[in-house]
């Protein structure tokens, strides 16, 4: 046999894929030890000081300088962290956080802010067995089976974008929504599946006159969001409630309803809009922000979408699965998805704003 004949085209995609494969379980174990270092607040302790010891660290954060050593070598192999004298005895050896990763690891407030994606990440594993049970049976996963770490991610993840831009670019894109807002008598405002409740927050404070009623079925996630509007000085314009949008109480009460990132999730997304279009009030508008997906399905994907891919496999999809007849949207709900969803709730109009935005795309319905 001729050494050529080991290059075939199976023999090379196979070599591909190992080192595809390899590549990912890498990836994917830096994300966990980034999860370690988020909960147990290590990064936190390392922006306390130009650099640190595995002892120091230990010390600020109490926990076992074993661990504290291996963690910090195996975050500096990673290229995560850097040492200022790599040759020193491992007691000895000094780590610090390189310029510009604080922002990554630490500031919550930055939309560049991504140890949420690594929570997020580890916020699949606790439904594993449940999402293998459900692939062989057709049924759906619960949202509280996947736990707070799903939630607080989320939530996390999202912040830095609904106080930056809420209320800044996103409502101001509808001038006539945006002048509403701002108005008198006070405009009311929906926030349907408002999870921890950061953008009910945000608008209100963007919007001095709004009020605002967050509401969700998840009771963890309204606990959390009640926790956060104590001490706000909002608590006079917003309200957070564990309840069905679809109670009789809110019809006809809103002059915008804003469900973000949460209409792919929905086991039955008709039945959800149509109950948004009877909670408006005359001329009231619904928005709605969820992925930027492509406007069909390619082989060669950009890696935002595969990302939502892996997001839909392990939780969108199973928790969009759950009950008769579930619609099992799935991360990866495309724009014609959406239009035909709010068609058949009876929306007149389904509008793609001119939003730029790397992983959302918005819609404002019209009834």
């Amino acid at each position: 046999m001729s050494e050529t004949a080991h290059f075939t085209p199976a023999a090379s995609r196979r070599d591909e894929l190992v080192d595809q494969l390899f590549a990912s379980a890498v990836g994917a174990l830096d994300l966990l030890c980034v999860y370690v270092g988020d909960r147990l607040g290590l990064y936190r302790a390392l922006t306390a000081r130009p650099s640190m010891n595995s002892a120091e660290l230990a010390a600020a954060t109490g926990i076992h300088e074993r661990y504290a050593r291996e963690w910090l070598e195996q975050q500096t192999v990673s290229r995560i962290l850097e040492t200022e004298n790599p040759h020193a005895t491992d007691g000895r050896r000094r780590y610090c956080l390189p310029q510009g990763s604080a922002e990554v690891l630490v500031d919550e407030s930055s939309p560049d802010f991504m140890a949420a994606l690594a929570q997020a990440v580890v916020g699949c594993t606790p439904a594993l067995q449940a999402v293998l049970d459900a692939f062989r049976t057709g049924d759906g996963v619960s949202y509280g089976t996947y736990g707070r770490d799903a939630s607080e991610s989320q939530a996390r993840g999202t912040r830095p974008l609904y106080e930056k831009l809420l209320t800044t670019q996103w409502l101001p894109s509808v001038p006539a929504l945006h002048a509403r807002l701002q108005a008198d008598p006070p405009a009311r405002v929906a926030d349907v599946a408002c999870g921890w409740g950061h953008s009910s927050l945000a608008i209100a404070r963007g919007y001095p006159k709004v009020l605002v009623d967050g509401v969700d079925l998840d009771e963890p996630s309204i606990v959390a969001a009640r926790e956060m509007l104590a001490g706000s000085g909002l608590e006079d314009r917003v309200v957070f409630h564990h309840r069905d949008a679809a109670d009789a109480e809110l019809s006809g009460r809103y002059d915008l309803v804003m469900v973000f990132e949460a209409i792919h999730d929905m086991p039955y997304p008709v039945d959800v809009l149509r109950t948004l279009r009877g909670m408006l009030a005359n001329d009231g508008l619904v928005f709605v922000a969820d992925e930027r997906t492509a406007e069909r399905f390619s082989q060669d994907a950009e890696e935002t979408e595969r990302l939502q891919y892996g997001f839909s496999v392990l939780h969108c999809l199973p928790v969009g699965m759950l009950g008769d007849g579930a619609a099992g949207t799935g991360t990866v709900m495309r724009p014609d998805t959406l239009r035909r969803y709010a068609t058949a709730a009876g929306f007149a109009a389904c509008e793609i704003l001119p939003i730029e935005d790397r992983f959302w795309r918005f819609y404002l319905l019209t009834p």
